[in-house]
């Protein structure tokens, strides 16, 4: 795929997270529901095998039968992007070449965790794996995962290379976000993307072409609002929609620590999508956690578009 031949991706990429059942096997049904939630919410393509989708903890024979259904479900509605994220660099081109021969759109990687490297070893990285890709690549920099920091100048140096087409910056530091942004202003066709739902207004008000949102799992028309919004610089729409995302992020991710994923699964058992099983070691929500995130629930319509009345209905407790 020629690079120049693109658009950029834009909009609302659900991190989506990777339903299972209690053998912590692909629960296909909660899968085919979860993707028509999406789809049906306006959701502008689906990210599989990321962080969210609990990627690191699934045994091979899983994440393959995901790529495989997720693509086969999806069809050509909506972009599938596939995290091949490995330490193991032939099992990462192993699952490239499997996303390509199921259909998906992109890869998408972050720098291999657990060796500390420079900034130069992980540029050669990056360049190899474009080179070897049969599909486009997505640089992912998750320095809280993987310990080891995008920095600007690299990414930069990177999205020269023909197959590599993106950015998803989940590094919480817009300073090194806006440094890449000016770095590829050259580069129209690369797509920028950020990871924190709670930055998506700002990035894209700023010039981002839009987020992979964990939250659009459960609420995909907010999300899709909110991008809408930003990128057309409605800001009064924004501050509205952003209320109903702090409210959002406090009921469902309080008790995270640190892996929302554990709150998402949580919220779309109560919708009646998905269970709630996680990876270990994390764990699903307690039976106060999980009361907690119903009580929400019972507050909006994750169904449809958000109200914009700025008082918000959410009993706190």
């Amino acid at each position: 795929m020629n690079k120049q031949s693109l658009h950029p991706l834009r909009g609302i990429i659900t991190a989506m997270v990777t339903p299972l059942d209690e053998n912590l096997n692909l629960d296909e049904k909660g899968l085919e529901r979860l993707i028509e939630h999406l789809i049906g919410g306006g959701a502008h393509g689906i990210f599989i095998l990321g962080t969210t989708g609990e990627a690191p903890n699934l045994p091979y024979d899983v994440r393959s039968a995901l790529i495989e259904r997720a693509c086969k479900m999806a069809g050509s509605r909506v972009p599938v992007i596939v995290g091949i994220t490995d330490t193991s660099y032939r099992d990462a081109i192993r699952m490239a070449i499997k996303s390509y021969e199921c259909g998906a759109f992109a890869v998408v990687a972050a720098p291999p965790y657990y060796f500390e490297v420079g900034q130069a070893d992980l540029l050669h990285y990056f360049k190899r794996l474009a080179s070897e890709s049969p599909l486009p690549l997505f640089l992912y920099n998750a320095p809280l995962n993987t310990h080891l920091w995008l920095e600007p100048a690299t990414v930069i140096k990177a999205a020269a290379e023909s197959n590599i087409i993106g950015y998803k910056d989940s590094g919480l530091n817009m300073g090194s976000f806006h440094a890449v942004r000016e770095g590829v202003r050259s580069l129209p066709e690369f797509s920028l993307l950020v990871g924190p739902d709670d930055l998506l207004a700002e990035a894209v008000l700023m010039g981002a072409h839009g987020g992979m949102a964990g939250g659009s799992n459960v609420w995909p028309q907010l999300y899709v609002a909110l991008y809408e919004a930003a990128a057309a610089h409605d800001v009064n729409r924004v501050a509205a929609l952003q209320q109903h995302v702090v409210q959002f992020n406090d009921a469902i991710y309080r008790s995270a620590e640190h892996n929302p994923l554990r709150g998402l699964k949580s919220a779309l058992s109560v919708l009646g999508i998905c269970g709630t099983h996680v990876t270990p070691p994390l764990r699903p929500y307690a039976n106060a956690e999980q009361d907690r995130v119903q009580q929400y629930l019972l507050t909006v319509d994750v169904f449809a578009a958000p109200q914009l009345s700025l008082e918000s209905t959410y009993l706190r407790g």
